[in-house]
């Protein structure tokens, strides 16, 4: 049997889920037919649909949300245009959006046990590292962040070392020439989750340079996520945390 059918067919056998409400989950919520929710990822995965707001319509966005809540779940929205915020915001008062990481979160999901610490190179980083934190908090993760602690000033990520140590995983965010991804690798044991980002002058390749600095890390075991990706840098960091969970 598939992994997405157990926890259904279980939670149906238990009497935790109606045959409506499983039926549901099996086929997926269609909205309008150009949008069908997976309302069962978060059985499964223990976070919801994530909703990629870039390409869509403010209205389609705003139907999406309705349908997650509508399904007992939290939303988490990214790549959010000035518009498409203002109408969430205006659908959801009790929203939260955020500029800078260009995200709208509504509800909650998780919780997820662990404490995450957020590194980003630069000041010129942070929208970056913002949408992983975003992320992170919607989820409900314990989480402390440090900003402005590239390499180029060694002295200030090793002026937070011990604090960071104490993190169960850490998330770099770096462009330029992406060492801050080695230098975090080599000083920390925990799990480390380098998110390039397409800050850098010319030869940077828009994220190229950091994304390759990544991949090719002197320090061995160092997670690569796409260009700009902090959301996705922030979920990797979810699934490590609930495989650590499950094996205790």
């Amino acid at each position: 049997m598939s992994d997405t059918l157990r926890p259904v067919l279980e939670a149906l056998a238990a009497g935790a889920l109606s045959v409506d409400d499983a039926a549901a989950e099996l086929a997926g919520a269609s909205v309008d037919g150009y949008a069908r929710i997976d309302v069962a990822r978060a059985r499964r995965q223990g976070m919801p649909e994530a909703v990629f707001g870039q390409g869509k319509t403010p209205d389609q966005v705003v139907r999406i949300v309705e349908t997650l809540r509508g399904a007992g779940q939290g939303a988490l929205v990214t790549r959010c245009s000035p518009e498409m915020r203002e109408s969430l915001c205006q659908a959801f008062p009790d929203g939260i959006a955020h500029q800078a990481a260009r995200t709208f979160r509504l509800g909650q999901a998780g919780p997820f046990a662990g404490r995450v610490a957020v590194l980003a190179a630069g000041t010129s980083d942070i929208p970056v590292a913002e949408e992983a934190i975003e992320t992170l908090a919607f989820a409900q993760v314990e989480l402390v962040r440090y900003y402005d602690v590239g390499v180029a000033g060694l002295h200030r990520i090793l002026a937070v070392h011990d604090e960071v140590a104490t993190a169960d995983a850490i998330l770099v965010v770096a462009g330029m020439d992406g060492a801050l991804f080695s230098v975090a690798g080599g000083l920390f044991a925990q799990p480390v989750i380098a998110v390039p980002t397409s800050v850098g002058y010319g030869a940077a390749l828009s994220g190229f340079g950091p994304l390759l600095s990544a991949l090719n890390a002197c320090a061995a075991g160092v997670a690569v996520v796409n260009i700009d990706n902090g959301f996705g840098g922030a979920r990797a960091v979810l699934r490590t945390l609930l495989a650590l969970t499950q094996k205790r």
